[in-house]
């Protein structure tokens, strides 16, 4: 039997296998290394990427921890700096931090933001699909 003909019956099987209105799981885990302004994303234990970042620069540390997304909006301006554009924004506390694309890539890798942590667009647009997920 060919590969291409077995496919189909193994992927109806692995979907009805799950109860009708049941979601499937992944774990994902996002990790922010700001010595190394590098952001890894992790999915059920293999990462699939690897990316440079922008982090809190003086006097605007981005927080140490471990959080959760509690809000996420494709297209955010900021309240609090000119209107800045940060699209496919993930807030992960409620003073507003949150991972955001930006159009600054010139600063990507470097420790420059106002605490939120930034990345390409189409990197931001690509994490925030997996965590809308």
């Amino acid at each position: 039997m060919r590969i291409s003909q077995l496919i189909a019956p193994l992927s109806a099987a692995a979907i009805s296998a799950l109860p009708l209105g049941q979601t499937a799981y992944a774990e994902l885990l996002i990790k922010v290394d700001k010595s190394t302004q590098r952001m890894t994303v992790t999915v059920n234990g293999v990462q699939l990427y690897n990316w440079p970042v922008t982090t809190g620069g003086s006097g605007y540390d981005t927080p140490r921890g471990a959080f959760k997304p509690f809000r996420m909006e494709i297209d955010h301006h900021s309240d609090e700096y000119d209107n800045a554009p940060m699209p496919y924004s993930i807030f992960f506390t409620q003073t507003g931090n949150a991972i955001h694309g930006t159009y600054e890539q010139r600063n990507l890798g470097r420790a420059v933001s106002h605490g939120c942590v930034r990345l390409s667009v189409k990197n931001a647009a690509t994490l925030w699909n997996l965590v809308k997920q």
